[in-house]
Protein backbone atom coordinates (compact mmCIF):
# COMPACT_ATOMS: atom_id res chain seq x y z
CA UNK A 1 0.00 0.00 0.00
CA UNK A 2 1.44 3.30 -0.77
CA UNK A 3 1.41 6.31 1.26
CA UNK A 4 -1.27 8.06 -0.34
CA UNK A 5 -3.59 4.91 -0.27
CA UNK A 6 -2.91 4.75 3.38
CA UNK A 7 -3.65 8.50 3.40
CA UNK A 8 -6.98 8.55 1.58
CA UNK A 9 -8.15 5.53 3.25
CA UNK A 10 -7.89 6.27 6.86
CA UNK A 11 -9.19 9.60 5.98
CA UNK A 12 -12.37 7.85 5.44
CA UNK A 13 -12.01 5.92 8.38
CA UNK A 14 -11.59 8.88 10.73
CA UNK A 15 -14.38 10.34 9.23
CA UNK A 16 -16.71 7.65 9.74
CA UNK A 17 -16.01 7.67 13.38
CA UNK A 18 -16.54 11.44 13.39
CA UNK A 19 -19.78 10.92 12.29
CA UNK A 20 -20.90 8.52 15.28
CA UNK A 21 -19.45 11.25 18.05
CA UNK A 22 -21.59 13.60 16.34
CA UNK A 23 -22.96 16.08 19.42
CA UNK A 24 -19.56 14.96 21.72
CA UNK A 25 -17.26 17.89 22.84
CA UNK A 26 -13.45 18.25 21.89
CA UNK A 27 -12.57 16.33 25.17
CA UNK A 28 -14.91 13.44 24.66
CA UNK A 29 -13.82 12.79 21.43
CA UNK A 30 -10.28 12.83 22.25
CA UNK A 31 -10.99 10.17 25.15
CA UNK A 32 -12.88 8.50 22.60
CA UNK A 33 -10.17 7.38 20.51
CA UNK A 34 -7.84 6.12 23.35
CA UNK A 35 -6.08 3.18 22.57
CA UNK A 36 -7.85 0.63 24.58
CA UNK A 37 -11.08 1.67 23.86
CA UNK A 38 -10.49 2.18 19.85
CA UNK A 39 -9.12 -1.51 19.80
CA UNK A 40 -12.56 -2.60 21.70
CA UNK A 41 -15.23 -0.02 19.94
CA UNK A 42 -13.31 0.63 16.38
CA UNK A 43 -10.86 -2.95 15.80
CA UNK A 44 -11.13 -1.74 12.00
CA UNK A 45 -9.59 1.30 12.50
CA UNK A 46 -5.98 0.19 12.71
CA UNK A 47 -4.71 -3.26 11.67
CA UNK A 48 -2.02 -3.49 14.67
CA UNK A 49 -5.38 -4.04 16.77
CA UNK A 50 -5.95 -7.16 15.86
CA UNK A 51 -3.10 -8.27 18.21
CA UNK A 52 -3.34 -5.47 20.40
CA UNK A 53 0.11 -4.19 19.47
CA UNK A 54 0.91 -0.10 19.66
CA UNK A 55 2.70 1.90 17.17
CA UNK A 56 4.00 3.89 19.50
CA UNK A 57 5.03 2.37 23.22
CA UNK A 58 3.86 4.99 25.29
CA UNK A 59 1.55 4.88 28.44
CA UNK A 60 -1.47 6.59 27.19
CA UNK A 61 -1.69 6.16 23.45
CA UNK A 62 -4.19 8.36 21.86
CA UNK A 63 -5.02 7.34 18.21
CA UNK A 64 -6.71 10.53 17.07
CA UNK A 65 -3.97 12.13 15.14
CA UNK A 66 -2.86 8.51 13.67
CA UNK A 67 -0.34 9.75 10.95
CA UNK A 68 1.75 13.13 12.39
CA UNK A 69 1.03 16.42 10.44
CA UNK A 70 4.99 17.19 10.47
CA UNK A 71 5.15 13.62 8.25
CA UNK A 72 5.92 14.81 5.06
CA UNK A 73 5.66 12.07 1.68
CA UNK A 74 6.38 12.54 -1.77
CA UNK A 75 3.52 11.10 -4.05
CA UNK A 76 6.66 10.73 -6.75
CA UNK A 77 9.81 10.44 -5.06
CA UNK A 78 12.76 13.05 -4.65
CA UNK A 79 15.99 11.61 -5.94
CA UNK A 80 18.93 13.69 -4.65
CA UNK A 81 22.17 11.61 -4.60
CA UNK A 82 20.82 8.52 -6.07
CA UNK A 83 18.56 8.18 -3.36
CA UNK A 84 14.76 8.29 -3.41
CA UNK A 85 13.54 10.48 -0.26
CA UNK A 86 10.00 9.13 -0.19
CA UNK A 87 9.25 10.82 3.52
CA UNK A 88 10.60 12.83 5.89
CA UNK A 89 10.05 15.09 9.52
CA UNK A 90 9.26 18.80 8.27
CA UNK A 91 10.53 19.35 12.32
CA UNK A 92 13.42 16.68 12.14
CA UNK A 93 12.23 15.44 15.76
CA UNK A 94 14.80 14.04 17.91
CA UNK A 95 12.60 10.69 18.58
CA UNK A 96 12.82 10.28 14.64
CA UNK A 97 14.83 8.54 12.51
CA UNK A 98 15.90 7.70 8.74
CA UNK A 99 15.07 3.92 7.27
CA UNK A 100 17.59 3.27 4.50
CA UNK A 101 16.39 0.31 2.07
CA UNK A 102 18.39 -0.27 -1.20
CA UNK A 103 18.21 3.47 -2.54
CA UNK A 104 15.19 4.19 -0.70
CA UNK A 105 14.81 6.62 2.51
CA UNK A 106 12.33 6.94 4.27
CA UNK A 107 10.81 8.31 7.67
CA UNK A 108 10.71 6.11 10.66
CA UNK A 109 8.15 7.35 13.06
CA UNK A 110 8.13 4.31 15.30
CA UNK A 111 10.00 6.41 18.27
CA UNK A 112 8.54 9.12 18.36
CA UNK A 113 5.08 9.75 20.22
CA UNK A 114 4.29 13.64 18.84
CA UNK A 115 0.69 13.43 17.98
CA UNK A 116 -0.68 10.97 19.61
CA UNK A 117 -0.48 13.25 23.27
CA UNK A 118 -3.85 14.54 24.95
CA UNK A 119 -2.13 18.05 25.08
CA UNK A 120 -1.16 18.11 21.07
CA UNK A 121 -4.39 16.65 20.06
CA UNK A 122 -6.01 19.20 21.88
CA UNK A 123 -3.79 22.37 20.88
CA UNK A 124 -4.22 21.17 17.06
CA UNK A 125 -7.76 19.60 17.63
CA UNK A 126 -10.04 19.48 14.18
CA UNK A 127 -13.05 17.34 13.47
CA UNK A 128 -11.64 17.16 10.46
CA UNK A 129 -8.73 15.04 10.37
CA UNK A 130 -7.21 16.14 6.51
CA UNK A 131 -7.12 19.72 7.86
CA UNK A 132 -4.84 18.41 10.79
CA UNK A 133 -3.04 16.87 7.73
CA UNK A 134 -3.38 19.44 4.89
CA UNK A 135 1.16 19.94 4.41
CA UNK A 136 1.46 15.92 4.42
CA UNK A 137 1.22 15.18 1.34
CA UNK A 138 3.92 16.65 -1.22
Amino acid sequence: MTYNDWFEEHAKKHAAIMKKLEGLDEYDIVQYFIFENMVEKEPDFCELYATNTKCHEMYELNCYMCGCPHFRFNQSPVMQDDLEFHSVCSINSKRGKRSYTDQQVHQDCSGCTIPHGEDYILSNFDRDWLKMMKNVKN
